[in-house]
């Protein structure tokens, strides 16, 4: 068996046929058959453009990590999260943006392309070697889009998320029945991920309001190319940053291994690397360690320019190495991260979104929540990660008719008569009693 999922599609002329009929096909809660583009229709994508989607993802990742850090509370806590998977489901949204909505977007994926070639770039980074050597990772990454059933999405919007991503299209009713479509999104995600992600979307993350779904599904399962022997694993201590001390299963081994070190520079702070390679293939875990002390410093100023020199500098060594094991998961809620990247108009009543619906919508789409949960788990043999993104688009609801506001005018008062386009007042005067002559 093949290592590595591929993705089956369908041609794109059958995904834009099943959406012009998304009443007929659609069902209460639950999804419709998903319906995929073929390989075949993809167009290739730029390797230059491709390559540097690539080094923009890797930058939206540090600020995703040095935006979720920044409360004390929250930077001495676990966390993993999915640049891939977060930068996905905001390709899928982003050609479907005009205006300042798009610019703010691409501006926090640190991207210059057109959205659709954005689009194109990534998807192309998502799809995995049709091949690789027998006992490498498992890798599949998987994206869908959820429809209102009977509302209209513009077909030029559709085909490129067909060509892009083979996104599949699945109906559910929104309005009638919002936690059936939950239960049915997440159940897609939970499926594609192995069980390891449930319940993305928290109960009303989705609610009647509600017009598009969009989710990006990313799972891992990779062995070492030199596993650890379970028989070296034993409690050493682990030095946590409030400087208590804990013991914990760490596995040992001496091998060959790509490895780096360095100090002073840009962030000031001593650092180790290490690159762990997976089995049959190219994927490999990097470990950067700053020295004890310096950790909170070091995240602080690392970007991606001296990521890279970091990365650029690993170099084979015989590394006597220790590596705790580790299993955990995160959980966000990232509107309010991706605000204060910048990207507000998509949240509110400003939100241009108008590629995304046909003729007919009701009312103007924005963005009503960005989620993301993610797990991790490091032992002996090798990795096992998940991820799920979404992304909840709803209609922008009628601003509530205001409150009259009461003036009876019972008591004495002024008055001004003016020219208002120049300010220039004609009469100014009071009335005290308005029986009087």
């Amino acid at each position: 068996m093949s290592a590595t999922s591929v993705r089956t599609r369908r041609p794109a002329a059958l995904l834009l046929c099943c959406a012009a009929l998304l009443t007929a096909c659609g069902s209460s809660g639950g999804g419709a058959a998903v319906v995929r583009a073929d390989p075949a229709t993809v167009p290739p994508a730029d390797p230059a453009q491709v390559a540097a989607t690539a080094a923009a993802t890797g930058a939206f990742g540090l600020d995703l990590l040095h935006t979720l850090t920044a409360d004390p509370a929250a930077a001495g806590r676990n966390l993993v999260l999915s640049p891939s998977g977060l930068a996905t489901v905001l390709a899928m949204v982003l050609p479907g943006a005009r205006g300042a909505t798009a610019d703010e977007l691409a501006k926090a994926l640190h991207t210059g392309l057109a959205p659709e070639q954005y689009a194109l770039a990534t998807g192309a980074l998502n799809r995995p070697a049709a091949a690789t050597a027998e006992g490498g990772p498992v890798l599949r990454q998987s994206d869908d889009l959820w429809a209102q059933r009977d509302y209209p999405i513009d077909q030029h919007y559709l085909g490129v998320l067909a060509a892009a991503f083979g996104t599949g299209v699945h109906t559910a009713d929104f309005r009638k029945d919002p936690e059936g479509a939950r239960k049915a999104v997440n159940g897609v995600v939970e499926k594609a991920t192995e069980g390891r992600i449930k319940n993305l979307f928290g109960p009303g993350g989705i609610n009647p309001d509600t017009r598009l779904a969009l989710t990006d599904a990313l799972y891992l399962k990779a062995d070492w190319a030199e596993p650890f022997k379970a028989g070296r694993t034993a409690d050493r201590p682990f030095h946590r940053l409030d400087g208590t001390e804990a013991a914990v299963p760490t596995m040992a081994r001496s091998a060959r291994l790509r490895y780096a070190e360095g100090s002073g520079g840009i962030l000031g702070e001593p650092w180790q690397a290490v690159e762990l390679p997976y089995a049959g293939s190219t994927l490999a875990m990097d470990l950067v360690v700053p020295a004890q002390g310096g950790f909170a410093a070091f995240r602080k100023g690392l970007d991606q320019a001296e990521l890279d020199r970091i990365l650029g500098s690993l170099a084979e060594r015989t590394v006597d190495l220790t590596l705790p094991k580790f299993h955990f998961d995160t959980s966000n809620e990232l509107s309010p991260v991706l605000r204060a990247l910048g990207v507000k108009a998509a949240f509110g009543p400003a939100a241009d979104l108008s590629g995304i619906p046909g003729p007919g919508a009701d009312g103007g789409l924005a963005i009503s929540t960005v989620v993301q949960k993610a797990t991790v788990q490091v032992d002996e043999q090798g990795t096992v990660a998940a991820a799920g993104s979404g992304v909840g688009m709803g209609v922008m609801a009628a601003p509530a008719p205001a409150n009259p506001v009461e003036l009876h005018i019972d008591r004495p008062f002024l008055f001004l008569i003016r020219d208002t386009a120049t300010g220039r007042p004609l009469f100014l005067g009071q009335v005290t009693d308005p029986a009087a002559r």
